[in-house]
């Protein structure tokens, strides 16, 4: 029987970009994923895992540097009982200047090469893994498996790619029926955050941590072992901490504490994770959400508040007060196609929206 750990899409070295973060809070999160990247490495070791295979995406090419992988060389070094195996992505490509090439590993790491599938063997475990690095950023080959044979005499036979399942993808665009047809025990892919196992053969690793608010779910890794032709695989959560999305719908009878009370009784785990929260409905015109915001923040490890919400406005007052003006005749307009219509509702509140707005900014 061997033992394996499948991981991938680490992005060592993400400066988190698409996301909403400032300076301290995206530093501290690269700092995350090179301890959550850690404890896999220490897992597969403590664990007694055969193989460590890493389905690309290790790291960064743009900000990773010489630095970042010297210390990612001490720490598979220090894994040595666990035979660590890269199929490098778009992401950590083998170019010609790749980091990669700048170190000297251990006799445990095995990397790919670029040019095309190979195939590392493990004699003394009766096993043969082949592997795809890519040498470039984007790989449009859907002929990838049609002249390469994978026929061997090891008992074992895995497989370690970086690809995109789907006919139309930039990045190397693989064919599930394909794989499926394969004459392998295992598969393990890369490339898509999401983990997702298609058979007990074919799998998706997804990221060990969420990277952004897209990435919502556990994240973790693949965990599985193959003895006698037979593979079992299973998903392992693994990730420090989550992003999560909630709506709350609100409305103009809440009171600002009403709201406070909604915000910070969320579920979830609100000392760990990353909340996005989306306020929905009609408020008090007097309500400030940016003041809630602050108000919220030392109950959160992370939140961001996102305001879909209109103010509540006294129509009568205003239709007194405006009489003679644009707003007056946009509000008795609007009451006369009927307020009961929440359609008509939403409409006139976006635009006394935008005219008071307007008033105030000029």
């Amino acid at each position: 029987m061997i033992k394996f750990v499948h991981t991938g899409d680490i992005h060592l070295g993400l400066q988190f970009n698409s996301v909403t973060f400032n300076r301290d809070t995206a530093h501290y999160r690269r700092a995350e994923l090179w301890s959550t990247f850690k404890r896999i490495v220490d897992y597969s070791q403590d664990e007694d895992m055969d193989f460590l295979l890493i389905a690309g995406d290790l790291f960064e090419s743009k900000y990773f540097t010489l630095g970042d992988m010297m210390r990612l060389r001490d720490i598979f070094k220090a894994a040595e009982d666990v035979n660590i195996v890269i199929a490098a992505g778009n992401h950590d490509y083998l170019g010609g200047n790749s980091l990669y090439k700048k170190v000297e590993w251990s006799d445990n790491v095995h990397i790919f090469q670029a040019g095309g599938i190979s195939k590392i063997d493990f004699p003394e475990l009766d096993t043969v893994i082949f592997g795809y690095s890519w040498d470039r950023v984007e790989i449009r080959n859907h002929q990838l498996f049609d002249d390469y044979d994978f026929d061997d005499g090891m008992k074992n036979r895995i497989l370690l790619i970086h690809g995109d399942i789907g006919s139309n993808s930039n990045y190397l665009p693989l064919n599930l029926d394909r794989l499926k047809q394969l004459d392998l025990d295992y598969i393990g892919l890369g490339h898509i955050h999401k983990p997702e196992i298609f058979t007990n053969k074919i799998a998706y690793c997804g990221s060990p941590e969420p990277l952004d608010f897209g990435e919502l779910g556990e994240r973790g890794f693949i965990q599985g072992h193959i003895e006698d032709g037979e593979t079992v695989v299973e998903f392992i959560p693994f990730s420090k901490r989550e992003f999560l999305h909630k709506t709350i719908q609100i409305n103009e009878n809440m009171s600002f504490q009403d709201i406070y009370e909604l915000i910070r009784n969320v579920d979830g785990n609100k000392a760990l994770d990353y909340y996005r929260i989306e306020l929905n409905g009609y408020r008090q015109d007097d309500i400030k959400i940016g003041d809630l915001q602050l108000l919220v923040k030392d109950d959160f490890h992370y939140i961001e508040i996102i305001d879909n919400t209109s103010p509540d406005y006294d129509l009568v007052a205003l239709e007194r007060d405006y009489r003679d003006s644009v707003i007056g005749e946009f509000i008795k307009e609007m009451k006369d196609k009927g307020l009961d219509d929440p359609l008509v509702k939403k409409a006139l509140y976006y635009g006394l929206d935008a005219l008071l707005k307007g008033r105030v900014d000029i």
